[in-house]
């Protein structure tokens, strides 16, 4: 692969991860100011929804009839007018619901369009690929850097009382990069549909449900059961972390959140090794007790209304450990379990349980807990913070108790 492909590669996964760690991060802040705090985690789980549909849309129309380049080019183009729109929303929650599950609906599929891009592209997948997607977590972090540190000090005067994450700010900007995508995209390597021809695949297809009902494996489905439950206090952590952080005046909020990206670099280095010495069984443990850990800290990590700083930080650094020690280990955990021509299907199946049911059901769940917790506008953040924090334990113990290690391939 040349340097002028992986850098175009790069830089497709960058933006695409920038434009999502711009607005997604600071929304509940944002919304909370705007008075529409009673509705953060209902917004959060348009994700969820829009995760169930994506991979019906890129499996029956972008795979069969469209090159992926002019798709994900298309679905941005109308991302970035959609979060424009958002950003000038201010008074009518039920609209600024609508649009937010509009966007989510145009972004999601591009996630799986741009690994197809890039797939597509490079000479060794399993060499290269990881290079070129690393870039998409440096995005993420770069985008809470510069709303900090540049869009924070060159558009909010002093003594104006807002943070940058109050503000639509990260919305426009979101929607900068955005347009920047679309126009780019259509210049990206050539990618044609790489089903054109083939019979139009039942839903039970597209979601991956024909392959993972043959999987006789009783561990293989507690490990699924788990996914789909840890997902459900997930849903807390990226609806209403900076809101609390912000509340609690945790300085440059937005930018100390993008630490856990950076955590995350780390120990998806460190995984391959955490895998060969303690298996899938503890590595998988550890990091659902780790979503425990953190919403403990962020729960008992404030005093008389002001966050102990360090308490929060921890919380945060040990995103690295939640994320890759279960759910990037979970998809290496799939991909071990099942020959090679399901695997595909089933990282598909794991997305539609995490990223799709888990993340909406957490949304809905995460909404109502607030507005439980909620007295006169404020909310009780120990005990917001405690649920998951408890959800979480149960879902540990469940599979610690259940889930057994086998060395050998689940039959289908």
């Amino acid at each position: 692969m040349n340097s002028v492909l992986r850098i175009q590669l790069s830089a497709m996964m960058f933006l695409q991860y920038f434009v999502w760690g711009a607005w997604f991060v600071t929304l509940g802040s944002y919304m909370a100011k705007l008075g529409f705090g009673d509705i953060i985690g209902r917004a959060f789980s348009t994700q969820g929804l829009a995760a169930i549909i994506a991979p019906l849309f890129v499996g029956m129309i972008a795979d069969r009839f469209f090159s992926a380049q002019k798709v994900y080019a298309i679905l941005h183009l109308i991302g970035a007018a959609l979060m424009w729109f958002l950003s000038t929303i201010t008074g009518d929650k039920s609209l600024f619901y609508i649009v937010t599950l509009a966007y989510m609906l145009s972004y999601m599929p591009t996630l799986a369009l741009s690994n197809s891009i890039a797939m597509n592209a490079v000479t060794d997948t399993q060499k290269q690929f990881a290079g070129i997607r690393v870039f998409g977590t440096i995005g993420w972090i770069a985008a809470g850097l510069a709303l900090s540190f540049i869009i924070a000090k060159m558009f909010i005067p002093e003594g104006a009382g807002l943070t940058v994450e109050q503000t639509a700010f990260p919305m426009k900007l979101a929607a900068i990069g955005a347009l920047i995508l679309g126009v780019g995209g259509f210049f990206l390597p050539s990618t044609p549909p790489a089903a054109k021809g083939q019979k139009v695949q039942g839903l039970f297809a597209l979601l991956g449900l024909d392959v993972m009902g043959k999987v006789k494996e009783p561990s293989f489905w507690v490990f699924i059961a788990c996914s789909l439950l840890i997902c459900i206090p997930l849903a807390f952590y990226y609806g209403y972390t900076n809101a609390f952080l912000v509340e609690m005046k945790a300085p440059n909020a937005v930018a100390l959140q993008s630490l856990g990206q950076m955590s995350e670099i780390v120990f998806m280095l460190l995984l391959p090794l955490i895998l060969v010495r303690v298996g899938f069984k503890i590595t998988l443990l550890v990091g659902m007790v780790c979503w425990a850990i953190r919403y403990v800290m962020f729960a008992y990590g404030f005093e008389d209304g002001s966050i102990i700083f360090t308490m929060a930080l921890v919380g945060i650094l040990l995103h690295g450990l939640c994320y890759d020690l279960f759910f990037v280990a979970g998809q290496i955990f799939v991909d071990t379990k099942l020959p090679k021509e399901a695997r595909s299907r089933a990282q598909s199946f794991l997305s539609f349980v995490t990223l799709g049911l888990g993340t909406f059901i957490g949304g809905e769940l995460s909404n109502w807990v607030a507005n439980t917790n909620t007295v006169a506008g404020q909310i009780d953040w120990q005990n917001l913070w405690l649920i998951p924090a408890g959800l979480s334990v149960v879902v540990a113990v469940i599979f610690m108790l259940t889930f057994k290690e086998s060395k050998k391939p689940s039959e289908v």
